[in-house]
């Protein structure tokens, strides 16, 4: 049986985002982002989220794109966001969507590895 393919914009640092399609599984998300996935909802946009590597920072990988005063580092990809009868679940992103991505993220930002350290950190927050 065939996996189904899931149309998204994939934006890996120092390069300009492209669409592309990747397998949509956990192995195919794992794939893409060279790791542990994790949601990011740093977009403006419901229909859309950004998947990204949850360890990116810890692991050295490379600072991408800044979005305000934090950053993201490693790969990322953004796709559709849809609820199923199980809950959440990520699709294809739109032709809409995926050009206005695509010109969002077409030029490259350059991002020092110690401004990536720096965006690293845990607030504790007490009750």
């Amino acid at each position: 049986m065939a996996s189904e393919m899931m149309k998204v914009v994939m934006v890996e640092p120092n390069k300009p985002a492209y669409i592309t399609e990747i397998e949509h599984s956990l192995k195919g998300m794992k794939e893409a982002v060279g790791g542990l996935i994790e949601p990011i909802y740093y977009l403006d946009e419901p229909r859309a989220v950004m998947v990204g590597n949850e360890e990116a920072k810890l692991i050295g990988m490379e600072g991408n794109r800044r979005f305000g005063d934090r950053i993201v580092a490693g790969p990322f990809f953004i796709c559709g966001e849809k609820m199923t009868e199980d809950g959440m679940d990520f699709c294809s992103l739109s032709d809409e969507l995926c050009e206005k991505y695509v010109q969002k993220f077409a030029v490259p930002e350059s991002i020092s590895q110690d401004e990536v350290e720096q965006d690293m950190g845990i607030t504790l927050i007490g009750l």
